[in-house]
């Protein structure tokens, strides 16, 4: 059929792909940084803008026939009723909104109607919550605002020329904390009560719609969130799980209804596909990696896991809950990390060290639970982030998981998988592709790793980890 463009307008970069439409090969790349420095909460986003030019450079878009949008989520952009940003975006995870996450939680009637309503509970980061933050400290800025976009749907709207038309899709729109994947519509009642009036939200369309057409003839796709553009360049489908190892931890599985969970810890997404994306989240996971190699005078990750590779596993007994900042899941906003099983013998750098890549795995093994309670199918586990990478990671998250463990060679997974989407509206449109099946591209590169022979060994580590969780926090979890 042709080449197709994927981007990824990320917190600090843009990165583009260009790819062939059949197999999904990646022909050309590119890449720019946006022009700011660190990771503020407001940023122009005309920013992204500069960066998508200066990353397209070089006639790297020559041919393309269509351009899918990944863009970072939880960014809130207000626009004022001609269409003018009323203030810099809302990006990131704001920690401004932790208050207002709070009052929306009890201004609804707690978390279990937040999780009726929308299948999440607020958190900081979400444009529901951004958009509270925004009412109660810039009321003048809140009362202006009667357009609400996100990144994505901001990027698209720019190349399409700015229409009348505004449109996003169901990924992102799950995200926003006023839409439900659910029952897939919106809840205008909870922007009104976040934002204290009414406001025109874009149209949500299907996975393989395109939004629009450029004059030029370019047709540019729905668009998505960076999480579910990662999803489709991965070639996720029913039985895989994603864990993604960040400063926190999420646990993602691709499942194909939403899952209505009242006590919160599900965050009930939908994919980019026509699927859901049911989420569970850690506070604590490469940060507890960070802790111990600060105590112990390491410099590096890297330095830990070969530190943590001279112990065995279950560190000669030593035990880590790694909830070093509070914990989500389970929900102990204000607990702190417990080490139990101090002994001579276990008194040593490596069994420490081990301790916390075992605690932070388990920790992850607790919200994959989660899932499996509720009747998500895993199969296989895609470990990403780049502690992924790391041997005593991969040496013992199969066991711990008690599953297969697909750990895919880096790539740029979200730009691909917008690049897979701008395929797909491209084969729909031409008539060639099914609007209900994305065009089979060639899966991720990656290692396997098997529980194997380690897998009674693994479970006994959990056994450990389970026994001091439910005798420091008794009752505290209920996967």
């Amino acid at each position: 059929m042709g080449i197709v463009a994927g981007l990824d307008s990320s917190p600090e970069f843009t990165r583009i792909v260009v790819c062939d439409t059949d197999t999904g090969a990646v022909l050309r790349q590119g890449y720019a940084p946006h022009p700011v420095e660190g990771r503020p909460s407001d940023i122009d986003p005309q920013a992204w803008l500069l960066s998508l030019g200066e990353a397209a450079g070089g006639g790297l878009l020559e041919g393309v026939q269509a351009i899918g949008v990944s863009a970072q989520q939880n960014a809130v952009v207000p626009l004022d009723a001609q269409g003018n940003t009323v203030r810099p975006a809302l990006v990131g995870g704001d920690k401004r909104a932790q208050v207002a996450a709070a009052d929306l939680v009890d201004a609804l009637g707690g978390r279990e109607a937040w999780a009726q309503a929308v299948g999440c509970v607020p958190q900081a980061a979400q444009p529901v919550t951004k958009l509270r933050w925004l009412a109660k400290n810039e009321p003048e800025n809140a009362q202006r605002t009667a357009v609400l976009l996100q990144a994505h749907d901001w990027l698209v709207w720019q190349l399409l020329g700015r229409p009348l038309r505004r449109t996003t899709d169901r990924g992102g729109a799950s995200g926003t904390g006023y839409w439900s994947a659910a029952t897939g519509a919106y809840r205008p009642d909870l922007v009104e009560l976040a934002l204290g009036h009414q406001a025109v939200l874009p149209e949500v369309i299907g996975p393989s719609e395109a939004a629009g057409t450029t004059p030029e003839g370019l047709l540019i796709s729905a668009g998505t969130g960076e999480t579910m553009a990662a999803a489709f360049g991965l070639g996720l489908g029913l039985g895989d799980v994603v864990v993604s190892l960040g400063a926190s931890g999420s646990v993602m599985a691709v499942h194909p209804e939403a899952l209505a969970d009242h006590s919160g810890m599900i965050t009930s997404l939908a994919d980019a596909t026509g699927m859901y994306l049911p989420v569970v989240t850690t506070l604590n996971a490469v940060r507890a990696l960070r802790g111990t190699a600060e105590l112990l005078g390491l410099p590096d990750l890297e330095s830990l896991s070969d530190l943590a590779m001279k112990s065995t596993p279950g560190a000669h007994g030593l035990v880590l809950l790694p909830y070093l900042e509070g914990e989500r899941t389970p929900n102990l906003p204000h607990t702190a990390g417990t080490l139990a099983g101090l002994r001579r013998e276990s008194m040593k750098p490596e069994h420490l060290a081990r301790a916390a890549f075992e605690g932070m795995l388990c920790g992850l093994a607790d919200a994959l639970d989660v899932l499996r309670g509720r009747g998500v199918e895993v199969r296989r586990i895609f470990l990403l982030g780049a502690a992924a990478e790391l041997p005593a990671v991969q040496a013992s998250a199969p066991s711990l998981f008690g599953a297969q463990v697909v750990a895919p060679q880096p790539a740029d997974y979200a730009a691909i998988g917008a690049a897979r989407q701008a395929a797909w509206a491209l084969g729909v449109s031409q008539g060639g592709l099914d609007p209900r099946t994305p065009p089979a591209w060639q899966g991720a590169a990656a290692q396997v790793l098997e529980p194997g022979e380690e897998l009674a060994v693994g479970q006994a580590v959990r056994q450990q980890f389970t026994a001091v969780r439910e005798q420091t926090h008794p009752g505290a979890f209920r996967p």
